[in-house]
């Protein structure tokens, strides 16, 4: 949803680098580009005002203009007043001492309110509670329907005594779902309610009557990320009409403007708590300011990265595959490879797990071109192998192969690519899990434990016996050279990696690495 900024933003940035002062025109410039990225990603204009005042009047005063480097100091304010728009500090969900604790969910129909319940109370349960759907939205056709087959599906309790379709008492619901709550020991209550087309009377009235009703401990208002500049006026209105606690974006996956939303937090004082960016139950999570900025400035977010390979990848395993590395490549098989693949597939579409890396905001044409079957592929290639195959594919000869692709559906071509990829990966995650570096390169530099120190002797000792040329121009080369090599070596670049100002995005992989990405 925030490419566009995303890319308006990084173009802005990179005509600051390399300046070693920046001037005030210099600073305009910059203030005027961030000015039109955010009101061309439909930011309220009221925000877009108060962001580049702050940042112009910081990025004048000293932090910027007696710093080292005068861009990153520029970014890094850009950034801190991102997080301060989306809401500072991320905000949790308060809990009753007594439980249940009771959350109801407001907004329009249509924002996904009814799903996100679903979401909610899968994440929820996640966390170790026991959530009790209700629903309240007697008015909407199947809404109640809905709700229950959501339940099922998020494994979570259900309570719809009222068939809805324009039959029942909401408010009597309501109500009665706190007891039922106690009776059958639910600590949570997520309260589903009606929504209309937009702001009107009756649908006020209602929420009002629901929230006097059962005191909820929290009030999440509910905004379809994709409605642009409406959802302030939305918000702005239940702020006023019923008063909430928290917002929660849903459809962040769309490809819509979303700046409105990024607006809500700053236009009604109430910060965002939850982000849903995805049909699938597990596509949601706890909104972080920082991380949002973090993604919007292109840097990444590895720290929701490393959450999500701790809630799927077991510890116990994960040593356990470490050990076999360490033993030698043989016995990493397939099967591990298989398992270890449908470990990270388990995480989520891999596509956002490689937006989440810093960095990749430069391929993010190759990652929206990903085929995301490709790991279905390689998966029916594996399982179309006998155990004595996967566990020693050297014995996969032509007429296996045949017999494979066949079974699996593909060209014999592609079961040998995988191969050949497997013994590649294969060579080169032992020899990082003995610690030597990946294979074919020179330790790093300054990091003990990788390799540096046995290659080094190896070097020297082929030095010792290398003479050196009788003619004094060639001479001459070969110190030229030598001096080079170690002038790279002492800037921790021995791998002729782009320095300076070249463009990271015509930077080639070596030859020998290309066969690693498949």
């Amino acid at each position: 949803m925030f490419d566009t900024l995303s890319d308006r933003l990084a173009s802005t940035f990179k005509n600051l680098r390399g300046k070693g002062r920046l001037s005030e025109a210099d600073i305009d410039a910059t203030a005027r580009e961030i000015r039109i990225a955010l009101l061309e990603a439909d930011v309220a204009l009221p925000v877009v005002r108060a962001f580049i005042k702050q940042v112009k009047e910081r990025a004048t005063g000293s932090e910027v203009s007696q710093a080292l480097n005068p861009a990153q100091q520029v970014i890094k304010i850009v950034n801190e007043e991102l997080v301060g728009i989306l809401g500072g500090e991320t905000r949790r969900l308060r809990f009753a001492k007594n439980p249940p604790t009771v959350i109801m969910l407001a907004g329009l129909q249509g924002a996904g309110k009814t799903t996100l319940a679903g979401k909610l109370g899968r994440w929820l349960k996640g966390q170790g509670h026991a959530p009790l759907l209700v629903a309240c939205d007697l008015q909407r056709p199947n809404a109640v329907n809905q709700l229950h087959v959501v339940s099922e599906r998020a494994e979570v309790a259900f309570y719809g005594p009222q068939p809805g379709n324009g039959v029942g008492d909401p408010v009597q619901v309501a109500k009665d779902s706190i007891e039922y709550a106690r009776t059958k020991q639910h600590d949570v209550v997520i309260v589903d309610t009606a929504g209309r087309l937009g702001i009107d009377q009756e649908l006020m009235q209602q929420a009002a009557d629901i929230r006097d009703a059962v005191s909820p401990d929290e009030i999440l208002f509910i905004v379809d990320a994709m409605i642009g500049q409406d959802a302030v006026n939305t918000a702005e209105a239940f702020r006023d009409g019923v008063g909430f606690d928290g917002v929660v974006l849903s459809k962040l996956d769309g490809d819509a403007r979303g700046g409105a939303a990024l607006s809500i937090a700053h236009v009604t004082g109430k910060q965002i708590m939850f982000a849903s960016n995805g049909e699938k139950l597990d596509d949601f999570d706890a909104f972080h300011p920082d991380r949002m900025a973090s993604r919007i400035l292109g840097m990444g977010d590895m720290l929701s990265l490393i959450e999500k390979a701790e809630q799927t990848f077991s510890q116990a395993e994960a040593e356990k595959m470490a050990a076999k590395l360490a033993k030698g490549p043989k016995e990493f098989t397939l099967d591990d490879f298989l398992a270890q693949m449908e470990q990270v597939r388990k995480m989520g579409s891999i596509s956002k797990l490689l937006g989440m890396l810093p960095g990749m905001g430069q391929m993010k044409d190759q990652i929206d071109n990903l085929d995301e079957r490709e790991v279905d592929r390689t998966a029916a290639i594996i399982k179309s192998m006998t155990p004595a195959e996967r566990h020693e594919p050297t014995i996969i000869n032509g007429s296996r192969r045949a017999r494979i692709a066949k079974g699996s559906g593909v060209d014999v071509s592609q079961v040998k690519s995988l191969v050949e990829r497997f013994f590649d990966a294969r060579k080169m995650m032992s020899k990082m899990a003995q610690g030597g570096g990946m294979p074919g390169m020179p330790g790093m530099p300054g990091m003990p434990g990788m390799g540096g120190g046995a290659r080094k002797k190896k070097q020297v000792k082929q030095a010792k016996g290398k003479r050196k040329s009788g003619n004094p121009m060639k001479r001459k080369a070969e110190e030229q050279a030598a001096a080079a090599r170690r002038e790279a070596a002492q800037s921790g670049n021995p791998l002729g990696l782009p320095q300076g100002g070249q463009d990271p995005q015509n930077f080639e992989l070596p030859d020998e690495f290309k066969k690693f990405m498949g």
